[in-house]
Formats: C-alpha cells, sequence, structure tokens
C-alpha cells in the first residue's frame, strides 16, 4: 500500500497514522512502532468519530523515549500531546462546502435546514471578508510585500460582483427569495398540521381500542332461579 501511494501521490509523504479512538489504546505504541519502518518520526492523530463539542475532532501525539530515574529500570515510549490544526486548498474547501450542502438530517425541518445552510454560507463569507481585509491593511503598513498577482485576482473577483445598487435587481432578489421562503414556510406549516392530525387519529384509535376490551372483560350477572 505505501509503494502504490508513492506512485499515485508522488509529491505527498506519509507523516503517520491515525485512529477513532476515541482515546489513546495500550496496543497503540506497538502499532506506532510499525510505521518507524516507513518514517523517521511518525504521527500518531486521533480522530473522535462522535464530537460533542465544537472545534477540531482530532489530537496529535509522537512518541518519545522516557527515562525513569531509576537506572535499573528500562527506558520506554510514550506519547507527547503535540498542537495540528486542520487547513485544506482553495480546491478543497470549495469541494467541502459543495459536500456540505447535501448532507442532510432527517430530523431537522426544512425551513431550519435551509436557514442553517444561509447561515454558514454567511459565516464563510464574512471570514473570507476579514482575511482580505487583514492582508489588505497589512499591505498598506508595508509588513507584507506587494502581491501583483493576489491584487490581481480580488480585482477580478470584485469585477465579477453585480451592482446591487439598481433598483429592479434589489426587487428581483427580495421577491425571489420571499417567495422561496414562503414555500419553505407553508411546507412547514402543513407538515406540522399533517402530523398533529396523525396524533390525534392515533388517540382516538386507541380510545376506540380501549373500550372495545373493556366491553369484552364487563360479565353479564345471571338471573336468580
Amino acid at each position: 500500500m505505501f509503494s502504490m501511494f508513492k506512485r499515485i501521490n508522488a509529491k505527498e509523504h506519509v507523516v503517520g497514522w491515525y485512529s477513532t479512538g476515541p482515546k489513546l489504546r495500550e496496543n497503540d505504541l506497538d502499532i506506532h512502532g510499525l510505521f518507524n519502518d516507513y518514517v523517521p518520526n511518525p504521527v500518531l492523530v486521533i480522530i473522535d468519530v462522535e464530537p460533542k463539542e465544537l472545534g477540531i475532532p482530532t489530537k496529535a501525539y509522537y512518541a518519545v523515549e522516557e527515562v525513569k530515574e531509576n537506572a535499573t529500570q528500562k527506558s520506554q515510549k510514550v506519547f507527547v500531546h503535540v498542537p495540528s490544526e486542520i487547513a485544506a486548498h482553495e480546491v478543497e474547501e470549495i469541494g467541502v462546502e459543495h459536500l456540505l450542502r447535501d448532507v442532510k438530517d432527517t430530523t431537522i425541518s426544512t425551513l431550519a435546514t435551509e436557514v442553517s445552510a444561509k447561515l454558514t454560507a454567511l459565516k464563510g463569507l464574512d471570514a473570507r471578508l476579514k482575511e482580505i481585509r487583514s492582508y489588505l491593511d497589512l499591505v498598506i503598513d508595508g509588513k507584507l510585500p506587494l502581491n501583483h498577482e493576489i491584487l490581481y485576482h480580488l480585482q477580478d473577483v470584485f469585477n465579477l460582483l453585480p451592482n446591487l445598487n439598481v433598483a429592479d435587481l434589489i426587487k428581483a432578489f427580495a421577491v425571489k427569495t420571499n417567495d422561496m421562503m414562503l414555500v419553505i414556510y407553508l411546507s412547514s406549516l402543513i407538515r406540522s398540521v399533517i402530523a398533529l392530525h396523525n396524533l390525534i387519529n392515533n388517540k382516538m384509535l386507541n380510545k376506540e381500542h380501549e373500550r372495545a376490551e373493556d366491553s369484552k372483560s364487563v360479565t353479564v350477572p345471571s338471573a336468580a332461579a
């Protein structure tokens, strides 16, 4: 697998291995030792597949030799935590954003899903704008050199933006957004009404079954001779 990986990804390098954890295990040191044949100082990444908190669900470790104070005891390797972060190229970020749009939770209503998607998109746009502003401020202050290629791409982005000062365009955007939100809102209301209707029918059906069971359990007394 290592040789096949090198054939396909010649420019990339294996830096270690990962485990779903959620914590370190006893056999991790033994598995970690096997990777010394491929990587001089391999890294172990523990991935929490069911995170309960917001943030990066990964923790990275590397093995170091721990020397005991008592010379009679042998030294052993232990894992030491190393700070890590997850980054991606621009192309990968766009692909992940498109994939996240298709990931839907069936337990959440359509209206909540649409609002959550729009909120996520606005947060991403805000982060990109802040990054652009930070870069331009550093260039103006002279802390970063002027890069004409970056400025060319920024100018290209600004040129592609529509002119939002046109009254007809603003009205068209507002009408389309309101129409979409109205359809989603009505769909959520209809879905809630149908759910309540089914709940009421279920209760009525249960009452009929209870009455039928009660009528069967009632015994008729026999007449005295």
